[in-house]
């Protein structure tokens, strides 16, 4: 009696690594998952320098070191001047001349060069802040750290992502670089709770040794990730053609139609909405709440886990055929529910309805960026892909950075002007600014549900196009924050 064949094991594990692992699909002859993988430890290091200066370091300056929050909010803006120019640095890239043969390899290690000379200064910088008499020192010693940390992983960040998109296939590309953004939550998740559980019990000293360890780890991340990545070709590094169009010409064009212009609109307004609160989210837990810096850092990593659950939900929904700006108006309407238990957290004295906050926050940043970002790819034709994408982040960036800056002057000025901070105010009066913040964040959503509201089903009513961006598998060819 013949017995069945059993499957061969190395075909049994195949199939079982690609249970276990969402992306091993990404993998192809030519980049196989090892390399793919080690490539995007370069998103860590971004995700790192992202928890550091949104997250740990804001609380550490408003609360341990008393800096005032509008100079912390406009501190933590300062890297974001750098991201509306996250586009012209990948037009750089891909026009780099060059005798080695390299586009993408200089641009990631000189921001990665920026990036750890930004995290070597800050530490002192902010304790120069602690000292009145150096006080203007101190604030010029910072922005500078800001802005080279910020300056440095918006570079390494846009030429690493296009180093993936030249790397990997062009029906593997999208799967690889939705690899590289899931890497991107998970650095900085894992970046939150390590650092968190390190400054559980704060000292000057712990704080300039992990700002200055995630400095040196920076490179050798980055390096890791590149080291024989890029092939020299110097025939693609000899410079641009004659007679290119320029961004100018680009952007008028782009911006003519009204469609597109409210779209851009509706994206600012809701970064906006989204990003107030990032200054003040951990500050809000430790001086209502009083929870430690180790418990406060811990929100940054449940807004991570939001994030990344908010990607996974898109990418089933927008599989099902879902629209994707009704994908953003469902992460607006999620986010201000989420908006809702944070402002509760401190009168109820809830942390755990501060963590669920902080998760709905993620989650809805998650599915209104992913929609917003898909329906700037349905729009991206051609020679316009760049722009489409390079808008979707400059505006997106820029708002969200006049956000945040807007969010610490608020709650300064509404505190200033009711005296909350006074220490015999009550602890309902110290929380009225940020209170505020919360309630200005819950608004600027509602006005941007009625603004992309006429955008829905736009699309839908229009002839499917058989190469449009949601008629392949999800993936993002392009993420540029």
């Amino acid at each position: 009696m013949n017995r069945p064949a059993r499957p061969a094991p190395p075909q049994s594990f195949a199939e079982l690594l690609f249970r276990l692992l969402p992306f091993a699909d990404a993998a192809s002859d030519d980049l196989p998952l090892p390399r793919l993988l080690r490539l995007s430890l370069f998103q860590v290091s971004v995700g790192m320098a992202m928890v550091l200066l949104n997250g740990t370091l804001n609380r550490v300056m408003v609360v341990e070191l008393g800096t005032p929050t509008w100079l912390v909010a406009l501190l933590i803006a300062v890297p974001l001047l750098a991201a509306p120019f996250r586009a012209l640095m990948g037009h750089k890239s891909d026009t780099h001349r060059s005798v080695l043969g390299w586009r993408r390899v200089p641009y990631i290690w000189f921001g990665s060069m920026m990036q750890f000379g930004g995290l070597a200064i800050m530490p002192f910088a902010l304790l120069l802040l602690d000292e009145p008499d150096r006080f203007t020192l101190g604030m010029v010693a910072a922005a500078a750290a800001f802005l080279l940390t910020g300056t440095g992983f918006h570079m390494t960040q846009t030429a690493g992502l296009a180093l993936v998109t030249d790397l990997a296939p062009r029906d593997k590309r999208p799967r690889a670089v939705a690899l590289h953004y899931v890497t991107l939550l998970i650095g900085m998740m894992f970046s939150a709770f390590v650092i968190g559980g390190i400054l559980s019990d704060f000292s000057n000293t712990k704080l300039v040794q992990v700002i200055q360890g995630c400095a040196v780890l920076t490179i050798i991340l980055n390096v890791a990730a590149i080291w024989k990545q890029e092939a020299r070709n110097p025939a693609i590094t000899k410079g641009p053609e004659p007679g290119a169009p320029t961004f100018g010409q680009l952007w008028r064009d782009f911006v003519r139609d009204g469609r597109n212009a409210r779209m851009l609109t509706a994206i600012g307004i809701g970064a906006a909405g989204f990003a107030m609160q990032d200054a003040l989210l951990e500050p809000y837990g430790g001086e209502i709440l009083k929870l430690s810096v180790g418990a406060t850092t811990g929100l940054t990593g449940a807004w991570a886990l939001g994030s990344l659950i908010g990607f996974t939900a898109s990418g089933a929904a927008l599989g099902r055929g879902w629209d994707p700006l009704r994908l953003a108006g469902a992460g607006m309407v999620i986010g201000i529910n989420a908006f809702l238990l944070v402002l509760f957290a401190g009168p109820f004295s809830a942390p755990v309805m501060l963590y669920a906050g902080a998760l709905g926050i993620g989650l809805g940043l998650g599915l209104f960026s992913v929609g917003t970002l898909m329906e700037a790819m349905n729009l991206a034709e051609g020679e316009g892909a760049g722009l489409a994408l390079g808008a979707w982040g400059a505006v997106q960036a820029t708002c969200a950075g006049l956000g945040i800056a807007l969010g610490g002057l608020l709650r300064d000025g509404v505190a200033l002007l009711l005296q909350s901070d006074a220490p015999s105010a009550s602890m309902a009066m110290r929380a009225t600014g940020y209170g505020a913040v919360y309630i200005l964040e819950i608004a600027l959503l509602l006005i941007g549900l009625a603004a992309i509201g006429p955008l829905v089903g736009h699309r839908s009513r229009l002839q499917p196009r058989e190469d449009a961006p949601d008629a392949r598998p999800f993936g993002l060819t392009e993420f540029p924050t």
